[in-house]
């Protein structure tokens, strides 16, 4: 049985060659996912077009996804300025809508892009996109699950796999993985409390698993192993019917069946904020700092980690401000004519 952990990838035959070295660099070297390189290869290609079009003076929106790039070669790309690729950033914002977040990421892939270019192939003298600010983002804070929801949800997970459904449940909220990880776990990657996670860039972490958690996946493997010996297939969660390993797109299922269940559906909760829920509880509760959750989520740096440090304030400012009392303002005294004499006015 094929395992969906090995992946094949795009031959971006219709990419100039240098693009095409670029995207096969950041997956056989940096070793980043298929996503990672689907987005590179999307937003590169859209600024590829973009610039033929500006080149040729038809820059057009409605035409722009029939421009075809595979002739373009290193001289088209070190005629590219600065105040192009700020041209470009404008365009994606007043033409297709790009939120800031979707233009930091494509400015993003293009500082990848020109590193490699300029530092690691010296193909380019050039790099246009230095001194160039990422667009301004507001962070806001994620949403999770309350202390309360996440009993709610468990106790109400009865399915026709309710052993399955709930390790996946329990494991999200524990271990705080993200979806693709969970997807990709192995038999063997659970060694005694321990479960190995591959992570971002193929990264590799560990992470430790409470009673709760072993207990979900004692009594789910034994179930498991009934359906499908390990031998022939190595993944921890596999459909019943298929006796294969259950693809990310079936593990979602899983969990917005699970919310359904619970009464949670159409809040907008999801695997990802399962994640949240698990960051959240964990640092609220004092059971990790700052560096302890870095390396559970698996964050490359701390500084995308702290934004559950202001959970907690927010919270307190929100219920500061739903005090009745929270908008009263003191009224104005009435100036009294009763009494006029200096011992009055004086008086304390």
């Amino acid at each position: 049985m094929a395992n969906s952990k090995h992946t094949v990838y795009s031959d971006y035959s219709d990419s100039p060659q240098f693009l095409k070295e670029f995207l096969y660099y950041m997956q056989t070297i940096r070793g980043l996912s298929v996503r990672s390189v689907e987005s590179y290869y999307i937003d590169l290609k859209l600024f590829l077009r973009y610039m033929w079009q500006k080149r040729n003076n038809c820059i057009n929106n409605d035409s722009i996804s029939d421009v075809s790039i595979s002739n373009l070669d290193i001289d088209f790309l070190s005629n590219i300025s600065q105040s192009d690729i700020l041209d470009f950033l404008f365009f994606v914002m007043n033409e297709r809508g790009n939120s800031a977040a979707a233009r930091a990421r494509k400015l993003s892939s293009l500082r990848g892009f020109y590193k490699y270019m300029t530092k690691k192939t010296n193909q380019l003298d050039y790099n246009p996109t230095e001194n160039i600010e990422l667009p301004q983002n507001k962070k806001r804070l994620p949403k999770y699950l309350t202390f309360e929801q996440c009993v709610n949800l468990l106790a109400n997970i009865e399915t026709s796999f309710t052993s399955r459904d709930f390790c996946i449940i329990m494991l999200f909220m524990n271990c705080g993985m993200r979806l693709s990880e969970q997807a990709g776990i192995d038999l063997k990657d659970i060694r005694d409390d321990t479960l190995r996670i591959i992570g971002k860039g193929n990264k590799e972490r560990t992470v430790y698993l409470n009673v709760a958690c072993l207990s979900a996946l004692e009594e789910y493997i034994t179930e498991r192993n009934t359906i499908v010996s390990p031998a022939i297939e190595p993944a921890l969660f596999i459909s019943k019917t298929r006796k294969g390993r259950l693809s990310t797109r079936s593990i979602q299922l899983v969990v917005e069946r699970c919310l359904k269940l619970a009464g949670l559906d159409g809040q907008g909760y999801s695997p990802h904020k399962l994640r949240h829920t698990a960051a959240t509880l964990l640092y609220r509760s004092g059971g990790a700092d700052m560096l302890a959750l870095k390396e559970i989520l698996g964050h490359e740096h701390v500084s995308t980690t702290e934004i559950y440090t202001h959970i907690s304030d927010e919270e307190l400012k929100k219920a500061a401000k739903a005090s009745p009392l929270s908008s009263f303002k003191k009224p104005k005294k009435k100036k009294d004519t009763s009494d006029t004499s200096p011992a009055a006015e004086n008086e304390e």
